[in-house]
C-alpha cells in the first residue's frame, strides 16, 4: 500500500489502525497473548514508513506531527504505541537527517535501512538499557571490538528491559569499544538482527502494565556484525547525538502517554454520562472540567514542543520543551487516574473495565527515559544557564 502524506489522512488512518488493536489491549495486558499480533496489524498498515522520507517511499513525517499520530494510536492500545514508538526512535536519527548528505558509508546505510523498513516491512527496536544503568551510555558494559580480519564488529553483553523481544528484526545496540576506559561515554550503535548467531532473549517480564511491549532482557554472546551495520557508519557519536538533540531518547514516549491520557478521560466521560443523574450533578461537572483542564494544558504543551522539534531541532528551547512535556505529560496521567477513581469508583478498578487497564498503564510514564527528576534537573540547568550541550553536565 502507499502510504499518506497528509495529516489528516495519517490520522484517519491510525484510527482506522487504532480500532483493530484495541480489541487486543485486554487480552495481551493479562497474558494471554504475547501481543505479536499488534505489531502484525502495525506492519500490515504501513505505518513503520511514517519518518521515512516521501522521497524513500514513507510519509516524510515531522517530530510534532508524529507525535499526534502516536496519541491517536496510544488512545486505543497504549502498549503497541509504545512498541510502535521503540521502532521509530531508531528511524528517527535517520529521518532528522533527510535532505543531508552523508559520508557514503553513511548514505549507504541510510538507504539500507529505510528500503527494509518501506519494502521490507521490517520493525527495528532499540536495546539500550541495562541492569543498574537503565538507559544511560555512559559507563556501558556492553562491549565491542573489530574483527582480526576486520570485516566485522563483535559484540558481547546483555541488555535489560529491550522491547519488542521476539518480535522486531533488527536491533539497534548501544555498545561501547572494547579498549575504551570503563567510565566512557563514546558509544555506538549497531545493528543487530534477531536471528544473527548468538543472539538470545530471556522469559518477556510480566510487568504490572504494558505487557504488550513484549519487553525481556538480551544477552549478545560474541555477536559478529557486518561493518556495514554500524549506524551511519560513525563510532562514538551516539552521546554527542542525545546531548545535541535529546528528543527521540528522552521523550519519544511522550505521544503515547499523551494517548493513554485521552483514553482515561474519555472512558470517564463515557462512564458518567451513562447515568444522566450523576452526568447533571454540579459537582461531577466541575471534577470532569478539571481533567478537561489537565489534559488541554498537557496536550498544549506537547502538540508546541513537537512542532519546536519540527521546526528547530537541537535547539536550546525545543530541547527544554521535550523535556517539560515529558515531565507534564507523566504528571497528567497519574492525576487523570485519581480523578477516574473518584469519579468511577468501582469501574475504575474492574478488570473488565478499560480504565483499570489505564490507570495502570499511566503510571509507566515515570518509568522511560528521561525520567521526572531528570527533566526537571535538565530545566533547572536550563534556568541558570549551564552549557546543555555539554555532555559533561549529565549522566548521560
Amino acid at each position: 500500500m502507499t502510504l499518506p502524506t497528509q495529516l489528516d489522512d495519517l490520522l484517519k488512518l491510525a484510527a482506522e489502525t487504532g480500532d483493530r488493536l484495541a480489541p487486543l489491549a485486554a487480552d495481551t495486558d493479562a497474558g494471554r497473548d504475547n501481543g505479536h499480533e499488534t505489531y502484525r496489524i502495525l506492519r500490515e498498515s504501513g505505518l513503520l514508513a511514517l519518518l521515512v522520507p516521501q522521497e524513500a517511499g514513507g510519509a516524510g513525517l515531522g517530530f510534532g506531527d508524529y507525535w499526534r499520530v502516536l496519541a491517536e494510536l496510544g488512545a486505543h492500545n497504549g502498549a503497541a504505541a509504545l512498541g510502535f514508538n521503540m521502532h521509530h526512535v531508531v528511524i528517527g536519527a535517520l529521518a532528522d537527517a533527510a535532505g543531508t548528505r552523508l559520508p557514503p558509508a553513511a548514505e549507504t546505510f541510510r538507504a539500507w535501512m529505510l528500503d527494509e523498513v518501506v519494502n521490507g516491512r521490517k520493525l527495528f527496536a532499540s536495546a539500550t538499557s541495562e541492569a543498574g544503568r537503565g538507559a544511560k551510555l555512559r559507563g556501558m558494559q556492553t562491549r565491542y571490538r573489530l574483527s582480526d580480519d576486520g570485516t566485522h564488529y563483535i559484540l558481547s553483553g546483555k541488555k535489560s528491559f529491550v522491547s519488542l523481544a521476539g518480535a522486531a528484526d533488527y536491533y539497534v545496540v548501544a555498545a561501547a569499544a572494547e579498549s575504551g576506559a570503563e567510565d566512557t561515554g563514546e558509544a555506538s550503535h549497531f545493528v543487530v538482527a534477531a536471528d544473527d548467531p548468538g543472539v538470545s532473549f530471556g522469559t518477556v517480564q510480566h510487568m504490572s502494565a504494558m505487557y504488550g511491549t513484549s519487553t525481556a532482557p538480551m544477552t549478545l554472546d560474541e555477536v559478529r556484525v557486518p561493518r556495514s551495520r554500524l549506524y551511519l557508519g560513525v563510532e562514538g557519536m551516539s552521546l554527542f547525538k542525545v546531548v545535541r538533540e535529546p528528543h527521540w531518547m528522552v521523550a519519544g514516549y511522550t505521544g503515547a502517554y499523551l494517548g493513554i491520557a485521552e483514553a482515561l478521560f474519555r472512558h470517564t466521560v463515557d462512564h458518567v454520562t451513562a447515568s444522566p443523574a450523576r452526568a447533571d450533578s454540579p459537582v461531577v461537572q466541575q471534577e470532569l472540567g478539571r481533567m478537561s483542564a489537565r489534559l488541554r494544558a498537557a496536550r498544549a504543551l506537547v502538540h508546541e514542543a513537537g512542532d519546536l522539534v519540527t521546526a528547530e531541532r537541537g535547539s536550546l528551547e525545543a530541547n527544554a520543551m521535550v523535556h517539560a512535556a515529558k515531565y507534564v505529560v507523566g504528571e497528567a496521567g497519574p492525576q487523570l487516574a485519581q480523578d477516574a477513581l473518584r469519579l468511577c469508583g468501582s469501574a475504575a478498578v474492574s478488570r473488565s473495565h478499560p480504565l483499570e487497564r489505564l490507570i495502570r498503564e499511566a503510571q509507566f510514564a515515570h518509568v522511560m527515559p528521561a525520567k521526572p527528576q531528570e527533566c526537571l534537573e535538565y530545566l533547572g540547568k536550563a534556568a541558570v544557564g549551564v552549557n546543555l550541550y555539554d555532555a559533561r553536565a549529565f549522566a548521560w
